[in-house]
């Protein structure tokens, strides 16, 4: 795999976007969105709103060229204003044509709306890293890339031009991409976990060799070298931005790989073993039990009969 952790969680993960619709909105109006367990992308097109967390949390003031993403685990409502009683998602009506619905009595406001498939490894990958909610200000460093985008997916959207559903859901990768760079960029908003050690300048260059040779038995001493610091300074250093050590970290994505090219592919446990740095098969079944939860080919059989349901 390239040495670029980004792009390799996203592979392993099989994030998928999927932009499903979106509304028009005006006077008084509210709606409820509910993440079902899957990430949640919010897109402000045009006009402002609020967005009200029904866990308690602080308001957040939307206006036109936002993204939101939400971890998927909470509902929240977009509204006019706060006291309006919101429609459920579930209750609008969609127009099956261009697959936006209508609220309240005017256009003024915009807004569409998708999600991050995480199911091919339960999410645990990318959820783990993301904060709750992230909020991308239209005026972000990253705006006018997010703007084009934004602007792109509309017109995809809502022309039902020859192609266009799956124009919308390339162009809702790159979206989600540019919304995981700003987060890159803010590495404070970010839990402890490999997305925000990523983010740390020091620490990256090491993320990088291990996810550019996972196969390599490293040592804590070339890891620290990498990042031009001490043992003791890196090891630190790591365990607080990505919550575990260094070779722990190392183990976990070893682990990662196999469990994918264990749902994936056809190659012998023994030979997956060595491609993930274990020179025997019975010590690579060890460590992915004790990291997994159920040894290399039950884990396989589990996939292929959930699959064929």
């Amino acid at each position: 795999m390239r040495a670029d952790p980004l792009s390799d969680a996203l592979a392993v993960a099989d994030a998928r976007s999927v932009f499903s619709g979106g509304f028009t909105a005006g006077g008084d109006w509210a709606i409820r969105l509910r993440g079902r367990d899957k990430l949640k992308v919010n897109v402000v097109v045009r006009g402002r709103c609020l967005l009200v967390r029904e866990d308690g949390g602080q308001s957040l003031a939307l206006e036109a060229g936002d993204v939101v993403v939400s971890d998927g685990r909470r509902s929240y409502v977009l509204c006019s204003a706060p006291g309006t009683e919101p429609l459920d998602s579930g209750e609008v009506h969609m127009d099956p044509g261009d697959r936006m619905a209508h609220l309240g009595g005017g256009e003024e406001f915009m807004c569409v709306s998708g999600h991050i498939d995480l199911s091919r490894d339960g999410g645990d990958l990318l959820r783990r890293a993301l904060p709750e909610l992230i909020h991308v200000r239209a005026a972000e460093v990253e705006a006018p890339v997010l703007g084009w985008l934004i602007g792109q997916l509309v017109g995809e959207m809502t022309t039902g031009r020859a192609g266009s559903a799956f124009a919308s859901d390339q162009l809702a990768q790159l979206l989600f991409v540019q919304v995981l760079r700003v987060c890159l960029a803010d590495a404070e908003v970010l839990p402890a976990g490999w997305l925000r050690a990523l983010a740390d300048e020091r620490l990256g260059p090491a993320l990088r060799l291990m996810h550019g040779d996972p196969s390599r038995p490293w040592q804590l001493e070339e890891l620290a070298r990498e990042a031009a610091m001490s043992r003791t300074a890196f090891a630190l250093r790591f365990k607080e931005a990505a919550g575990v050590p260094p070779l722990t970290y190392l183990l976990n994505w070893r682990m990662t790989l196999a469990a994918r090219a264990l749902r994936e592919e056809e190659t012998p446990v023994a030979a997956l073993a060595q491609s993930v740095g274990y020179t025997s098969e019975s010590a690579f079944s060890n460590a992915f039990k004790r990291t997994v939860g159920v040894a290399p080919r039950r884990y396989r059989d589990a996939v292929r009969a959930a699959v064929k349901g």
